[in-house]
């Protein structure tokens, strides 16, 4: 478990540092990842969003606020619905981060894996306690 948790964090570490390099905090990229991976048939809206991200919804806005003071993200209204999407500069932003981050996982993910196959394969009878 010890060492599924390390492969994890190093993924996310290298994630928060890929989204820095790129000039944003790791949230907004969290942010972009988010809106960009929601299905057609979800709609972008502050309330959906905080959800993905396990935030608040205050909080949820106040990122949103950020993102859009950086024109990376715009606010269509629909009646009483707000609705939160990518702009252009947010999409080429989103893709380079993606692009390092996959290249990265291309080199990390076997061993995420590896690890993660041997917590399955684990037979927790089979294991001593140590003393």
């Amino acid at each position: 478990m010890a060492e599924f948790r390390y492969h994890i964090r190093r993924y996310l570490e290298f994630s928060d540092q890929a989204a820095k390099a790129a000039g944003l905090e790791p949230r907004q990229y969290q942010l972009l990842l988010a809106i960009r991976a929601l299905p057609d048939d979800v709609d972008p809206t502050v309330g959906v969003l905080a959800q993905q991200l396990h935030a608040h919804h205050h909080s949820t806005v106040e990122l949103i606020n950020r993102a859009e003071s950086n024109d990376l993200v715009r606010r269509l209204r629909a009646g009483t619905r707000v609705f939160v999407r990518l702009t252009k500069k947010g999409e080429r932003v989103l893709a380079r981060i993606v692009d390092k981050r996959l290249q990265q996982l291309r080199v990390a993910g076997p061993a995420l894996v590896n690890s993660l196959q041997q917590l399955i394969n684990t037979n927790p009878k089979s294991k001593r306690k140590r003393k």
